[in-house]
């Protein structure tokens, strides 16, 4: 018969009291046709500490019961055996130092390593020379480290690169998990996950994938978390814009035009003015402008990350008469002007 699982409150019980627990239903029950069984306390084990396998139902008329590693009596594999009459303890083959056996027949094992999982076997021999079988299970796993994160591409370019992260250590039997700005990992085709979960592959990164990337590892008895990864995505210049969006001008007014390109790392910007190279600087400022200031404005912006470029044209029109005359100050000059006209 199977091992029994272990309620959740269970695992918290000192194996002390369910030793002391099983003795008296053992001592006061009458004799029963009930099966032997045998439950691991606990049944998933973190390596290092101790599991109970705890004997239920034993007979009354026990007279000595043997402990074997593994799925069946195999004497080459015996633990350790117990005699009622003289409570006599015999060591086996497979006693490690780490096994202690109660007269209830549960078997403590103290300190248990990987190699520990498995089966183990109880025989009972009773009063009447009959052998009865019963076989319980655990399985111990380690207790697991801080997962760290590498990059194959610390600097990728949008739809250019893939970037592949890869969680350490690789651990047997370990689930991986990802979570990318603190949520789990979305669905998207260009997310690939290899078989065990370890390697995170992005396919053609976008900025949208910019972000902090962790992996979590998990068993049964642990988890544990990395630190975030931050993941920066080259990408752009975008098409530049000139503000203010105004193209009309006066002579004598200043103009002063900025150039915005979204671009990770910022985007290099210069200017040209009807194909002439100007300045490298963001905001071109001319002050006092006149006619002879009109013409083809253009901004280039240059990734050196990507090695894009990207360019755009305002066309600037300079006419009309200066903004230091009013428009009451040209009357008053028309005026004038009229008025000389009539005395001559």
């Amino acid at each position: 018969m199977g091992p029994l699982s272990a309620s959740p409150c269970r695992v918290h019980v000192p194996w002390k009291e369910l030793l002391l627990t099983a003795s008296l239903l053992t001592f006061w029950n009458p004799p029963t046709s009930a099966q032997i069984t045998i439950e691991a306390v606990p049944s998933n084990a973190a390596e290092g500490k101790e599991v109970l396998l705890l004997t239920r139902n034993l007979p009354q008329d026990t007279t000595g019961f043997n402990w074997h590693k593994g799925g069946s009596v195999d004497s080459t594999r015996q633990i350790t055996g117990y005699v009622m009459a003289t409570q006599l303890t015999t060591r086996g083959p497979a006693y490690s130092g780490r096994e202690t056996v109660y007269p209830n027949a549960s078997l403590l094992i103290q300190n248990v390593t990987l190699s520990d999982t498995g089966f183990y076997t109880l025989q009972v021999i009773t009063a009447n020379l009959v052998n009865t079988e019963a076989t319980g299970q655990f399985r111990v796993y380690p207790e697991l480290p801080k997962p760290s994160i590498t990059s194959n591409n610390s600097n990728p370019v949008e739809d250019e690169d893939a970037v592949a992260l890869i969680c350490a250590p690789e651990i047997q039997k370990t689930t991986y998990l990802w979570w990318v700005n603190n949520q789990s990992l979305p669905v998207s085709p260009r997310l690939q996950l290899s078989s065990d979960n370890r390697t995170l592959t992005l396919l053609s990164v976008t900025r949208n994938d910019a972000g902090t990337y962790e992996c979590e590892i998990q068993n049964p008895v642990s988890a544990n978390r990395s630190d975030a990864v931050t993941l920066d995505v080259c990408y752009g210049p975008d098409v530049p814009t000139i503000s203010p969006s105004n193209s009309n001008y006066r002579p004598g007014e200043n103009l002063n035009l900025s150039c915005h390109a979204a671009s990770s790392p910022p985007a290099q910007y210069s200017w040209l003015i009807n194909g002439t190279f100007q300045q490298s600087t963001q905001v071109l400022f001319i002050p006092n402008i006149a006619v002879g200031h009109s013409g083809s404005y253009m901004c280039h912006a240059h990734n050196s990350a990507t090695g894009h470029n990207r360019t755009t044209v305002r066309i600037i029109t300079v006419s009309g008469s200066s903004p230091g005359l009013s428009a009451g100050t040209t009357v008053s000059i028309l005026i004038g002007v009229l008025a000389s006209v009539v005395l001559i």
